[in-house]
């Protein structure tokens, strides 16, 4: 079955919830500009230009559109999943005593699975299609697209709430939850250790396999308490507070506008950087003895920081 048909059958009955990518518009705009080309080269002879103006100014734009509601949609409804599942026993209570938890655990681990393959297979639809154009117009104005969607954010594979999902589907997993109601969790997703260095995998629609790299760029080690940053690299929260220039009392919300990510050195990555805390769940899970041992080091150096904090306010207080 071709992808198109499989995306449609997938999509069907879901238009009016989930926003997706127009697979078919965008389809039929690219078959429309190789046909015109086609004329035109029994003509002249030339052949498809690298930057069509025609079909970049809809193909482009609607592309973008599209790509930007999906990880929206997608990022917002794993949000509220996760938070959740991670909220403790009094905030259960208010959710449920406002109307917010009306789900069943069931239902949340359906919910996972569902918005798992609904990232997986768009992003293989935004693959294939800007395959398809850049075989058309035999340029890499698709890849450069590619490139300029994750400096917006909206590329979906490297959305941390990805990351958060995959962790929370190992995590239910590894809880041994065995019932007959309970939906079958994504086989897929592992955390692997290949020499030692840890990586979260996922591999299904199409072949496409998502590895995330868990080793702290930083530190060289596990990440610990991670965090990942809008660029959607992966840090120790410590780690990534030194690289900001700042305290674990200020957080990286205190960062200045101008400092940059260690890995690709963008600026302004950390005032919307996200805890990814199903990941901590699972390393502390996996790597006990290791997070034993990183707790200890670094809860010595919170207690430093907090100190310094606290005497450096008092000599401000005091005009010293």
């Amino acid at each position: 079955m071709k992808f198109c048909k499989k995306y449609q059958e997938y999509m069907q009955g879901k238009e009016n919830q989930l926003p997706a990518v127009d697979f078919k518009k965008l389809k039929k705009i690219l078959k429309k500009c190789r046909e015109d080309f086609e004329s035109h080269q029994e003509h002249d002879g030339q052949s498809c230009p690298q930057h069509c103006s025609v079909c970049d100014g809809t193909f482009f734009p609607s592309l973008l559109r599209e790509m930007s509601a999906v990880v929206g949609c997608f990022n917002e409804r794993a949000k509220k999943l996760l938070e959740l599942h991670l909220a403790s026993g009094f905030q259960k209570y208010l959710m449920w005593f406002k109307g917010k938890l009306q789900k069943k655990h069931v239902a949340f681990i359906q919910e996972g699975k569902d918005l798992v393959t609904y990232a997986l297979i768009n992003a293989v639809a935004v693959r294939k299609i800007l395959k398809k154009y850049d075989k058309i117009h035999y340029s890499k104005q698709g890849q450069a697209f590619k490139s300029k969607a994750q400096s917006m954010h909206i590329e979906i594979l490297h959305s941390p709430w990805l990351c958060e999902l995959m962790a929370f589907h190992i995590n239910l997993r590894e809880e041994k939850i065995k019932s007959n109601k309970v939906p079958s969790l994504f086989e897929g997703c592992s955390l692997n250790f290949d020499d030692d260095k840890p990586s979260l995998s996922c591999e299904l629609f199409d072949s496409v396999k998502i590895d995330i790299d868990l080793t702290c760029s930083i530190c060289l080690d596990t990440v610990f308490d991670p965090v990942s940053l809008t660029c959607g690299h992966i840090f120790c929260h410590m780690c990534a507070c030194s690289a900001a220039s700042v305290t674990i009392v200020d957080g990286l919300k205190a960062a200045e506008l101008k400092e940059k990510c260690p890995l690709c050195r963008k600026t302004g990555v950390y005032e919307g950087s996200l805890h990814l805390d199903e990941l901590s769940i699972l390393l502390s899970r996996s790597c006990h003895e290791y997070w034993e041992q990183r707790l200890q080091t670094e809860r010595i150096e919170r207690i430093r920081q907090v100190k310094e904090h606290w005497e450096s306010q008092c000599r401000a207080f005091v005009g010293v």
